[in-house]
C-alpha cells in the first residue's frame, strides 16, 4: 500500500488535542468553588444517583454486548459469513461510546452545583463554568471518536499491508472499520431509551404531584422526586446524547470513508481513492481545532435577556461553522481530490443545512417566537388546548428541516458529481460520496454544538441547586435564564442530531450496498450486470446491483420493508411513551404516599425519602429499555432473512423518511411546550401558580417523553437499522 499521507497524522493530533482541552476544562470547573454545604449535599446526592444508574445500565448493557459479540465471532469464524475483525471493532465502538456519555456526566454531575454558585457573582460567572463543562462533553466525544477511527486504520492498514491489492485493501478497510459503528449505535440506543424513560418518569411525577396538586415549586426540596429529576436530566441529556452523537460522529466519518474508496476504486490519479478515504478524517480533525476557538468566544453580560444569550452561544457555533466552510476548500484542494470545488459545496451544504435546522428548531420552540408564545396563550383556556397546539406547532415545524434535508440531500449529490445526472455508475458513486461528506461538514464542528447541548441540563440542575439551597431571588433569576437557554439550545440540539442522523443514515444505505456486494464475494456468489453477463459480485456497479435485485418500487419486497421501516419508528416511540406512562405511574404513586404519610414534608419539617423515587426510576428504566432497544436489532435481521435485500433497502428507506419527520415533529413540539410553561412562569398569562400555569404544565408533561425520550431515541433507530443490516449482511446472503 502508498505510505499514509503525513496529513493523516493530524486526525490522531486532533484527538489527542481535544481529549487534553476537556481534562483542562474539567480541573478548570473543579477548582470552582461549589458553594454552601448545603449546596455541596445536593450535588453529592444528584452524583451519588447518576453514577448508581450509568453502573446499573452498563452492567445490562454489557451482558447484550457479550451475547452479540459471541454471535458475531461464531459467523465470522465458524460460518465465514462475517469479517473476522468485527467482533473487536464492535466492543470498542460500544466501550468508546460509553466512554464518551460517562465522561460527560461525570463532569455535568461535578458542574451543576459550581454553575449556582458561579451565578451568586454574575451571570456571565455562571453561564462560562455552564457551557466550558458541557464543552467536556462535545470535546470528549470528538476527541474519543478521532481517537479510535485512527487507531483503527493504522492496526488494519499494517495488517492487510502487502496481502491483497491496494484498492481492495483499502474498501475491506473501510467497510471493516464501518462495524465499529453498530457497537456504538447499540450502546447510545440503550443510553438514550433508558436515560429518556429515566428522566421523564421522574420529572412527570414531580411536576403533576408537586406543582400541580400541591403547588409548590420546581425544584422544591420539599418534593421526593427532585433528586432524580436532577439525576435524569444527566443521565439521559448528557450521557445518552453524548452516546448518541458519538455514533452519528463516527458514522458520518466512517461511511463516507467507505464510499470514498469504492467511488474512487477507478481513479487512474495517485492515490486518489486513500485521499479520498482520509479526506472526511482531515475535515473533522480541523473542525476540533475551530471549535476550541468558538468554545472560547462564548461570553455575555449581567441582564442578558435571551436574545442576547443566545447571541452568545450563536458567536461561538456559528463562527466555527463560518471558519471550517472556507478552510474546506484548501484542505480538500491540498489534499488533491478530484473535483474538489464540487466536493466542498457539499460539505457547504451539509454545514447550511445543520444552521437552518437549528435556526428552524429554535424559531418553533423559544418563547422569545410566536409559535412557543401561541401555546402559551392557548393556556387560558386549559390543558386540552395547549395539547392541542403544541402538537399543531410540532406537525408544521417538520416542513423546514425535511426540505431542508432534501436540498442538502440534492445538492450535495450533484455538486459531488459534477451536476451529472446519467444516474452512470461513476456518476452515481461520486454523488453518494457527496451525501456522506455532507453529514461530516454538518458535524464538523460538533467539539461545539454538543457542548451548547451538554450545557442544558448542568444549568438546569444548576436552577436545581439554587432552589432547593435557597439562594435567593436575584440567583435564582440568573440560572432560571440559564436554564430557559439551555431548554432552547436542548431544541435545537436536538434537531441537529437528527438532521445529521438523516444524512448519516442515507449514507450507511449506500455502504449496505457495498457490504452485501462483499459479503457474495466472500462466499464466491456472482451477479448478473446490466448486460445480462455474469460477473463476481465485489465487481458490480450500483446499477448493476439495483436490477440484479430489482431494487424498484414495483418489487413488492421493496414497498412491504418501506411500510415495516415506517411502522418500525411509530412502534418503537409507542414502545417507549408507553414505558415513560408506566415509569411515571409508579413515581406519581410514591410522591404522593410520600405526601400523603410522612407527616411535615409539606412544611418543611421533614425530608422526604429521595433515594426510593431514584430507586424507582432506575429499576423502570434498567426493565423498560431492553425490548425498544432489542426492536431495532431483530427487525432488520428479520427482513433480511424473509423479504433479502430488496426488502432491507426498503425498511432503511421506509424507516429513514418516517423517522426523521416523526423525531422532528416529536422534539419541535416537546420544546415547545416546555418553554410556553417558561414563558408563563415569566410572569406573562397570570405567572407561577396560576391556572395558565397549570395548564401548560400539563402541555409540559405530555411533551417531555416527546422530547427527551422517544424523540430523539429515533434518530439512533434510524442509523442502528442501517448498522444492524450492515454487521448481518453475511446472514442475509447466507439465506438469498
Amino acid at each position: 500500500m502508498e505510505n499514509i499521507p503525513i496529513v493523516f497524522w493530524l486526525v490522531p493530533i486532533a484527538s489527542v488535542c481535544a481529549l487534553g482541552m476537556a481534562w483542562y476544562f474539567f480541573k478548570t470547573m473543579m477548582k470552582a468553588d461549589e458553594g454552601t454545604p448545603r449546596m455541596i449535599e445536593i450535588a453529592e446526592h444528584v452524583r451519588k444517583g447518576a453514577m448508581a444508574y450509568l453502573k446499573q445500565q452498563y452492567k445490562v448493557v454489557l451482558i447484550v454486548f457479550i451475547v452479540l459479540a459471541v454471535i458475531f465471532a461464531i459467523m465470522a469464524y465458524g460460518f465465514n459469513a462475517q469479517n473476522p475483525w468485527v467482533p473487536f471493532a464492535f466492543l470498542t465502538g460500544g466501550f468508546f461510546s460509553g466512554l464518551a456519555g460517562f465522561f460527560g456526566m461525570k463532569t455535568a454531575t461535578y458542574a451543576s452545583g459550581r454553575t449556582a454558585e458561579a451565578a451568586r457573582h454574575g451571570l456571565d460567572k455562571g453561564l462560562k463554568i455552564a457551557f466550558r463543562s458541557g464543552s467536556v462533553m462535545g470535546l470528549v466525544v470528538v476527541g474519543l471518536g478521532l481517537l479510535d477511527i485512527a487507531l483503527w486504520f493504522l492496526v488494519l492498514n499494517a495488517f492487510y499491508s502487502g496481502k491483497m491489492p491496494t484498492t481492495e485493501m483499502l474498501i475491506t478497510i473501510t467497510t471493516t472499520m464501518l462495524t465499529f459503528g453498530m457497537g456504538a449505535s447499540t450502546q447510545a440506543l440503550f443510553a438514550r431509551v433508558g436515560g429518556g424513560i429515566y428522566t421523564k418518569a421522574a420529572d412527570v411525577g414531580a411536576d403533576l404531584v408537586g406543582k400541580v396538586e400541591e403547588n409548590i415549586p420546581e425544584d422544591d426540596p420539599r418534593n421526593p422526586a427532585t433528586i432524580a429529576d436532577n439525576v435524569g436530566d444527566n443521565v439521559g441529556d448528557v450521557a445518552g446524547m453524548g452516546a448518541d452523537l458519538y455514533e452519528s460522529y463516527c458514522g458520518s466519518i466512517l461511511s463516507t470513508a467507505a464510499l470514498g474508496a469504492t467511488a474512487f476504486a477507478s481513479s487512474t490519479a495517485e492515490g486518489m481513492q486513500l485521499r479520498a478515504v482520509i479526506a472526511p478524517m482531515i475535515i473533522a480533525a480541523v473542525g476540533v481545532f475551530l471549535s476550541l476557538l468558538g468554545i472560547f468566544l462564548v461570553r455575555t453580560k449581567d441582564g442578558a435577556s435571551m436574545k442576547d444569550l443566545l447571541h452568545s452561544l450563536g458567536l461561538g457555533t456559528n463562527t466555527a461553522a463560518i471558519l471550517i466552510a472556507i478552510v474546506t476548500f484548501p484542505i480538500l484542494y491540498a489534499l488533491g481530490i478530484e473535483n474538489w470545488v464540487g466536493v466542498s459545496f457539499s460539505v457547504l451544504s451539509g454545514l447550511a443545512a445543520g444552521v437552518i435546522i437549528g435556526q428552524a428548531t429554535e424559531y418553533y420552540t423559544s418563547q422569545s417566537y410566536k409559535p412557543t408564545r401561541e401555546i402559551s396563550a392557548a393556556s387560558k383556556t386549559g390543558a386540552a388546548t395547549v395539547i392541542i397546539k403544541g402538537i399543531g406547532t410540532g406537525m408544521i415545524s417538520t416542513c423546514i428541516p425535511v426540505l431542508t434535508i432534501s436540498v442538502a440531500i440534492m445538492l450535495s449529490y450533484l455538486c459531488a458529481n459534477g451536476f451529472d445526472m446519467s444516474m452512470s455508475a461513476v456518476s452515481i458513486q461520486h454523488g453518494l460520496y457527496g451525501i456522506g461528506i455532507a453529514a461530516v461538514g454538518m458535524l464538523s464542528t460538533l467539539g461545539i454544538t454538543l457542548a451548547t447541548d451538554a450545557y442544558g441540563p448542568i444549568a438546569d440542575n444548576a436552577g436545581g441547586n439554587a432552589e432547593m439551597s435557597e439562594l435567593g431571588e436575584e440567583v435564582r433569576n440568573r440560572t432560571d435564564a440559564l436554564d430557559a437557554l439551555g431548554n432552547t439550545t436542548a431544541a435545537t440540539g436536538k434537531g441537529f442530531a437528527i438532521g445529521s442522523a438523516a444524512l448519516t443514515a442515507l449514507a450507511l444505505l449506500a455502504s449496505y450496498i457495498e457490504e452485501i456486494k462483499i459479503a457474495m464475494h466472500r462466499v464466491g456468489e456472482t451477479m448478473t450486470n446490466v448486460a445480462g453477463d455474469t460477473i463476481d459480485a465485489a465487481q458490480a456497479t450500483i446499477p448493476d446491483f439495483m436490477n440484479y435485485f430489482q431494487v424498484n418500487l414495483m418489487n413488492p419486497k421493496v414497498l412491504v420493508g418501506a411500510f415495516i421501516g415506517a411502522m418500525a419508528a411509530f412502534l418503537f416511540c409507542g414502545l417507549t411513551m408507553g414505558a415513560v406512562g408506566r415509569a411515571a405511574g409508579k413515581m406519581v404513586e410514591e410522591v404522593r404516599r410520600q405526601f400523603h404519610e410522612i407527616k411535615g414534608i409539606l412544611e418543611g419539617k421533614a425530608t422526604p425519602d429521595y433515594g426510593r423515587c431514584v430507586e424507582i426510576s432506575t429499576q423502570s428504566a434498567q426493565h423498560e429499555m431492553i425490548i425498544p432497544s432489542l426492536l431495532a436489532i431483530i427487525i432488520p435481521i428479520l427482513v433480511g432473512v424473509i423479504l433479502g435485500v430488496s426488502g432491507v433497502l426498503g425498511l432503511l428507506a421506509g424507516g429513514l423518511a418516517a423517522g426523521f419527520t416523526l423525531a422532528v415533529f416529536m422534539a419541535n413540539a416537546g420544546g415547545a411546550w416546555d418553554n410556553a410553561k417558561k414563558y408563563v412562569e415569566e410572569g406573562n398569562f397570570g405567572g407561577k401558580g396560576s391556572e395558565c400555569h397549570k395548564a401548560t404544565i400539563v402541555g409540559d408533561t405530555v411533551g417531555d417523553p416527546f422530547k427527551d425520550t422517544s424523540g430523539p431515541s429515533l434518530n439512533i433507530l434510524i442509523k442502528l437499522m442501517s448498522m444492524v443490516s450492515i454487521v448481518m449482511a453475511g446472514l442475509t446472503v447466507a439465506f438469498m
